[in-house]
């Protein structure tokens, strides 16, 4: 057919996406941060890529693998010789390397100009959609915990049991088609959690339930979603989706957040996501104006005043995060507080897209309220039912140079800004600058800008960033990170300030290979321990240094090998002795048959306790998220089998094993195993429509 450019050339294959995390993060501290929201936005490009003949300057900066000047580069080579006819004819754009060309080649396609030219009834496009698949997933411990054991007695009462089986279910399906149409649901089930109708309580079966459709390009109406969804406009100050690397090996891009608007939602964390319906519709050809409305009940700890002056009868001290409704006491916090959000954006962005700015409202109401436990670091944390958020945001692109902020203000007056530059200063040179503020009593509940907290709240900061390529082949990055913090912490009884740093050194001998040595140091506010003649903690600071060596090589084009060594050294006091951590890894995937593959990793791990342990992204199952934590001593060992058994098949088989040395038992309470080994097996099959 006419105008359809040729892309059947270039193959692409599924990502990388373990190894593109290993060079995004710098190391991963702490299993609170979801990652899988990271993966799920990767996916999401990878079943709908990015089609580079129409993708604008904010669609491509999505992407964390590009830099500005990379972008500007491809948008001038389009206006100068056309749209691309295949993914190969970017190694013709300048600063296009053939190591950026791998990365981003499972992301991204080449296709005509306006592939939704032609569109016939959307029952029609969704039978013929390529990207139509159905996903079960099966997972397993293999030893008993104790919190499947069978129930006893203490002190004349039943002992706290798990009320589910030790089985974990996932079911998915989605069909989806770039600038078209999503449709999608999930149900899952957690270890320990039981399978239960109970309508009265917004139980069908599975825990948990999720389903979306969206849809796109409908004349001026740009997106229609209904379902579960997400929203990211600006930098995140006030509304961000999953893509939220923060600070890492990735430098200088990471920084930047792009106005993706409306999303579908499909992953498995139960709390990132809003419920209800949303619209994005043209008003002019520049502007457009998206209104949401979501309505969820989320889980919630609940209490009764025992003042009768008190302002509110009933509220909530905590909102429950982890998702699991495994016990009694998690069954009965299950959606206990009904949460109504509600708002909208405008937008303007120019015709050369190089300049956008925008404004935000999110109004939030609890159907119970708020207020945290009376400590002093809770001073200022958000208190009540109501509260009501507005900011504005820009971003301006200039040559090699992207500008780029947002700030807001909340109902308490608390302010929050974010404020950053991005710059190819050469060919060869790429920095960053960020500055942030904070206030103690600024509250947002899905906004996820970058911070040294886990929430944008009590903080001020400055981030400079580099990436210099002095020889092919070599990059050197680094980053320096100052921030402080007004207001007392938890476990900071004192407003403190810390630091921190990274460098890293990165050659790749081949387009598949790559070796990397990594310094970070962490300088963190944290009380000492009364123990040390003190008669109760005193404001501190927490030194770690951490080392990381990183090789990936592919000796034959069926052999992949990878050896990782990561070690930390901490220490709170200077009258305290050095503590220190270690895992080394070797990792194999080998192409057995065309259809087949195997991955598998065996690692030794030696650390002085849990403060010391080491975490390490592991391959998985398709969409799942492996990255356990080791601590004590012992050995980590996994098998992954992926098979393609036909067109419509592909089957999984995980299995995974790890084995403490001097441990009688693992881990404590519920989920204590007798022994000194934990295996886990995890099945999943997809069925292509």
């Amino acid at each position: 057919m006419p105008g359809l450019a040729v892309a059947q050339d270039f193959p692409r294959r599924a990502p990388e996406l373990d190894r593109i995390a290993q060079e995004l993060f710098a190391e991963i501290q702490s299993d609170q941060i979801p990652y899988e929201d990271l993966y799920g936005t990767l996916l999401n490009f990878y079943q709908s890529p990015l089609n580079l003949n129409t993708a604008g300057p904010e669609e491509l900066r999505a992407l964390p693998l590009l830099s500005e000047a990379q972008v500007a580069a491809l948008l001038l080579h389009r206006r100068t010789a056309g749209p691309l006819l295949s993914v190969y004819e970017l190694q013709a754009v300048p600063g296009w390397d053939v190591r950026t060309i791998e990365r981003v080649a499972p992301f991204v396609t080449v296709a005509s100009t306006n592939p939704n030219a032609v569109r016939g009834p959307l029952w029609q496009r969704i039978k013929n959609e390529e990207n139509n698949a159905i996903i079960l997933r099966y997972e397993r411990v293999l030893q008993q915990r104790k919190g499947y054991t069978a129930v006893d007695t203490f002190q004349g009462r039943p002992t706290l049991r798990y009320l589910g089986s030790a089985d974990a279910l996932a079911l998915r399906y989605r069909v989806s088609h770039a600038h078209d149409f999503s449709l999608g649901f999930t149900a899952e089930k957690d270890a320990g959690e039981p399978l239960a109708w109970r309508p009265g309580h917004n139980q069908f079966g599975p825990d948990f339930l999720s389903a979306h459709v969206v849809l796109y390009e409908q004349g001026r109406l740009k997106t229609l979603a209904l379902g579960d969804y997400q929203l990211q406009f600006g930098q995140g100050l006030l509304l961000s989706s999953g893509l939220a690397l923060g600070k890492g090996g990735e430098t200088v891009t990471a920084l930047r957040r792009a106005s993706l608007g409306v999303r579908p939602y499909a992953a498995l964390l139960e709390n990132t996501f809003f419920r209800g319906a949303a619209a994005t519709y043209q008003l002019a050809p520049r502007w457009e104006a998206t209104a949401f409305a979501s309505r969820k009940n989320i889980d919630a700890n609940a209490r009764q005043t025992t003042d009768s002056l008190a302002q509110f009868d009933e509220f909530s001290t905590s909102l429950l995060l982890t998702g699991l409704h495994r016990t009694a006491t998690e069954i009965a916090n299950r959606q206990r507080l009904a949460e109504t959000v509600g708002g909208g954006h405008l937008g303007y962005r120019s015709p050369n897209g190089n300049l956008s700015f925008g404004l935000t409202a999110v109004g939030t109401h609890y159907g119970m309220a708020y207020q945290k436990r009376l400590e002093p670091y809770n001073r200022y944390e958000f208190q009540g039912q109501n509260n009501l958020a507005l900011g504005a945001h820009y971003s301006y692109g200039w040559r090699n140079m992207l500008l780029f902020g947002e700030s807001g203000r909340s109902s308490g007056g608390g302010l929050g800004t974010v404020n950053g530059v991005l710059a190819s200063l050469g060919p060869n040179v790429d920095a960053s600058l960020l500055v942030r503020h904070y206030d103690a009593d600024f509250h947002t509940f899905y906004g996820n800008a970058l911070s040294e907290n886990t929430r944008n709240i009590n903080e001020s900061g400055l981030y400079i960033g580099l990436k210099v390529r002095p020889l092919p082949r070599w990059e050197v990055s680094a980053y320096f990170d100052q921030f402080r913090f007004p207001w007392l912490r938890y476990r900071v009884s004192a407003p403190s300030h810390g630091q921190d740093a990274l460098l890293r050194v990165a050659f790749t001998p081949t387009k598949t290979g790559l070796l990397y040595v990594q310094y970070r140091a962490r300088l963190k506010p944290l009380d000492l321990p009364s123990s040390l003649g003190r008669p109760v903690p005193l404001p501190g600071q927490q030194l770690r240094h951490s080392l990381l060596f990183y090789c990936d090589v592919q000796p034959t084009p069926r052999l992949g090998l990878r050896t990782r060594l990561q070690a930390s050294y901490l220490r709170a006091d200077d009258n305290l002795p050095w503590r220190s951590g270690f895992v080394l890894s070797q990792d194999a995937t080998v192409q057995l048959a065309r259809r087949v593959s195997l991955a598998a990793r065996y690692a030794v791990f030696d650390t002085d306790d849990y403060d010391t342990r080491q975490y390490m992204f592991e391959q998985d199952v398709l969409y799942a998220i492996s990255a356990p934590a080791l601590y004590g001593q012992g050995t980590r060992a996994y098998a992954l089998l992926q098979a393609t058994l036909n067109k419509h098949f592909t089957l999984w088989l995980r299995y995974a094993d790890t084995r403490y040395r001097h441990q009688a038992t693992i881990s404590s309470g519920l989920e204590e195993i007798k022994g000194n080994a934990r295996s886990e097996v995890t099945a999943q099959v997809r069925y292509r429509l």
